[in-house]
């Protein structure tokens, strides 16, 4: 089965605290909102710390065009991802031996926060050593479940080609979103959960001898995935489309979803390995929010520890979108995990969708 051998993240360079982006949006929003007290305490009661950002503060103050936040994104979404690329295919905390460039077969782009055509990967392949016949998928509106779905056709593409070395790069500069002039309460939410994040992971077939490449003791294997879309729930969470740019769009129903909709759609999805929620020791979701990590414990019968790792990134770097469950994944690669233990990788997104994936560590 296909296995993950590295990951690997980068931190935008303006690392910021709550409390600061907490002043910030009360000077934006005070005017528009008689009750702004009562709403800032979102950002208090959402367990987040701090974030990280790919411009200062300063430049969330002023009113820039669609086209120059495009521009922006198109830019550093290129710097980042090489970078990350670069880091994960030599990242020696999982590779005794770098992987070259131009050992990689197919590269997935993942993202939702812009728009670039060529697409950022082909920029990205301009800039290392890649083959040309390394193949280019690009996925653009998944939005947070896009990271996990990602890994999943990642997955797909290596069941078909077992000899595949494929790197999955999320990028998502979601502050360069931000609508100063919107005065939605879901623009104030959004404003207390997203920043910016990038990640990679690197996926191959059964035929690569991943003895030449890992030392590790176990590594994890994916042993299948899902993929669920909920009917007529386009308003449920997305982008609304404007002259000014991207809007974000969530509903309050999601932590009632993931308690009605999601726990049965893990159920019948473990119950295709004779499994059940006992039996995954790590549980490696997408923390769309506080109360999105409250509803997966309540749903799924989880204990508080086994939430951690997610919690641990929502709290040092916020909701990055489709990023975020890798960086959850990298931080539980970290820790390691033991032969045969089974973790379950979960993100949720815009659609309604749900993607899920089974590993085991091997």
């Amino acid at each position: 089965m296909p296995k993950i051998l590295s990951t690997s993240i980068y931190d935008p360079p303006y690392e910021m605290n709550q409390t600061d982006i907490t002043e910030f949006a009360r000077e934006v929003f005070h005017e528009d909102f008689k009750d702004i007290d009562r709403l800032l305490q979102v950002f208090s009661n959402g367990e987040i710390r701090k974030r990280h950002f790919s411009v200062p503060l300063s430049w969330h103050s002023e009113n820039h065009t669609f086209e120059e936040k495009n521009d922006t994104y198109i830019k550093q979404a290129t710097e980042y991802g090489k970078k990350t690329i670069e880091a994960c295919v030599t990242n020696h905390d999982y590779l005794q031996q770098s992987i070259p460039i131009e050992e990689i077969d197919a590269l997935f782009f993942i993202s939702s926060t812009g728009i670039s055509t060529p697409s950022i990967e082909a920029r990205i392949m301009n800039t290392l050593p890649f083959k040309p016949t390394t193949k280019r998928i690009p996925i653009w509106g998944l939005g947070c479940a896009g990271g996990a779905a990602g890994l999943s056709r990642a997955y797909d593409y290596c069941l078909a080609y077992p000899k595949a070395k494929v790197l999955v790069l999320c990028v998502e500069l979601c502050s360069l979103t931000f609508q100063v002039n919107d005065r939605s309460k879901s623009n104030v939410v959004g404003t207390s959960l997203f920043s910016d994040g990038v990640a990679c992971a690197l996926v191959v077939g059964d035929d690569v001898q991943q003895e030449q490449y890992t030392g590790k003791r176990a590594i994890p294997q994916l042993q299948g995935t899902n993929s669920r879309l909920l009917k007529n729930s386009e308003d449920i969470m997305g982008w609304d489309v404007k002259n000014s740019g991207l809007h974000v769009v969530f509903s309050r129903s999601i932590p009632n979803l993931i308690l009605n909709w999601f726990e049965p759609v893990v159920s019948d999805f473990l119950s295709e390995f004779e499994l059940t929620s006992k039996d995954i020791e790590q549980f490696i979701a997408h923390p769309g929010g506080k109360k999105v990590l409250d509803a997966y414990e309540s749903a799924l019968k989880l204990s508080k520890e086994k939430t951690t790792p997610s919690r641990y990134i929502l709290e040092n770097y916020g909701n990055m979108s489709s990023p975020t469950v890798l960086y959850v994944l990298n931080h539980v690669m970290k820790q390691g995990g033991q032969p045969d233990q089974y973790g379950l990788i979960a993100a949720l997104g815009p659609g309604f969708s749900s993607e899920l994936l089974l590993l085991q560590w091997k």
